[in-house]
């Protein structure tokens, strides 16, 4: 299964000739999935018409996707960076490398970090996840921040897991703090403790991982976690649900819990709760619990400040929604396709849908998934899962890993070539 989505039109958009097209100015925060599929799709529907510009601070796009496999030493770094030069050299997307310092939403304008000051008509945030430090006193320092890391955003936390992994001593022990839903990519951590489970079973056969859960129980594909961990790796990982964690004692290298004893380790992967990027979040705009967004999901506009526009992990969704690529990618289109039809006066497409597809590796190369379809529900005003769509491997295997490693290319190649 691949990652490709499809908006269908009665005629091609590039037949329509509007001039409030030409004169759009559409801007775009966070080139990631989501907001560089939106630009891709945006320029494709208006044929070139609509101006888009697209910031972000990263001069390329580093996968979250496959990364745990960075971090299990089976992939290089440069093997999910990907360049966003096609979407300025291909469909004229201008790329901006910078930060927006902020936002004013009274004049449409947005101030970047480097001092320039660029206008829209209308502003795309696809600002991600950022951590809530504040629920973990001492991790609000910098320094413990980069020691000990969360690696849900890959890059440099990535290979720093990686190199902490490798200056371990065979027979010590990794710990994984998770935190209670929702976070970004739910199977996530579950598929890095498989991976680094992988990497010990080669070069530290005695070294144990703990997975220390806020959760009541694995959040996603829990059986196939749990048979994987038996059968690959015995002995090896420990599961710990209803593991609240508080704090952390950088002078112990220990985790701090709500109830349980204190647990120290020779490395500690400390994925905090997380919200909104910071963006969105000093903008008032995550209005849901002070963490997420809320948007009409007919066109994805933030119900705080009109004419801006918010997808991706930022957003409050359903619960069976996860916050993934593949939902962003989805949301993307649904987003560039709205606008693209209000500028050129077309209505709005009121059933949009789009596919959630999950891949976790398991074993040493065997991998599992879990999809759903997903349509707007008019009572619900949300995205709802279409009856009977869903779908979930029953076991694990080489022909399931072969179909992660295509996805993974195919959503790149979707968002931006």
């Amino acid at each position: 299964m691949g990652a490709q989505g499809s908006l269908l039109f009665a005629e091609s958009p590039t037949k329509i000739q509007s001039p409030s097209l030409k004169k759009a100015k559409i801007v775009i925060v966070g080139a990631g999935f989501g907001g560089a599929a939106t630009a891709k799709y945006l320029k494709i529907l208006s044929g070139g018409q609509i101006d888009v510009i697209l910031i972000d601070p990263s001069p390329s796009l580093i996968s979250c996707p496959l990364s745990n496999l960075v971090i299990n030493g089976q992939m290089q770094i440069s093997d999910i960076t990907k360049s966003r030069e096609l979407l300025q050299q291909k469909y004229g997307v201008r790329v901006i490398q910078d930060t927006v310092e902020r936002i004013l939403p009274e004049v449409k304008k947005i101030v970047l970090q480097q001092g320039m000051t660029v206008p829209y008509d209308k502003l795309i945030l696809s600002p991600g996840v950022d951590m809530i430090w504040d629920s973990l006193p001492a991790m609000k320092d910098p320094v413990l921040q980069n020691r000990f890391v969360h690696a849900m955003k890959a890059g440099s936390q990535t290979l720093t897991l990686r190199k902490q992994l490798e200056s371990m001593q065979d027979g010590e022990v990794f710990a994984i703090s998770i935190p209670l839903a929702p976070y970004r990519c739910p199977p996530s951590p579950y598929e890095r403790a498989s991976q680094v489970a992988n990497y010990f079973k080669k070069y530290k056969p005695r070294s144990k991982i703990l997975v220390l859960d806020a959760n009541a129980e694995i959040t996603s594909k829990s059986t196939l976690f749990k048979k994987a961990w038996s059968n690959y790796y015995p002995n090896m990982i420990e599961y710990r649900n209803n593991h609240t964690l508080v704090d952390v004692d950088a002078s112990e290298n220990a985790l701090m819990f709500e109830v349980q004893d204190d647990v120290k380790a020779a490395v500690l992967n400390v994925i905090p709760p997380m919200r909104a990027g910071d963006i969105a979040f000093r903008s008032n705009l995550a209005n849901i619990n002070k963490r997420w967004c809320e948007i009409d999901f007919l066109t994805y506009e933030s119900k705080m400040i009109s004419d801006i526009h918010i997808l991706g992990d930022a957003i409050q969704s359903s619960t069976q929604t996860p916050k993934s690529a593949q939902v962003a990618n989805g949301q993307a289109k649904i987003c560039a396709s709205a606008i693209y039809q209000q500028l050129a006066d077309l209505p709005i497409n009121k059933t949009p849908t789009f596919s959630s597809i999950c891949y976790s590796v398991l074993g040493e190369k065997t991998g599992a998934h879990i999809s759903t379809m997903h349509q707007f529900d008019p009572k619900m005003q949300s995205m709802a899962v279409v009856p009977g769509s869903n779908s979930i491997s029953t076991v694990d295997n080489a022909q399931e890993y072969s179909a992660a490693i295509k996805w993974a290319h195919d959503i790149w190649s979707d968002t931006l070539i």
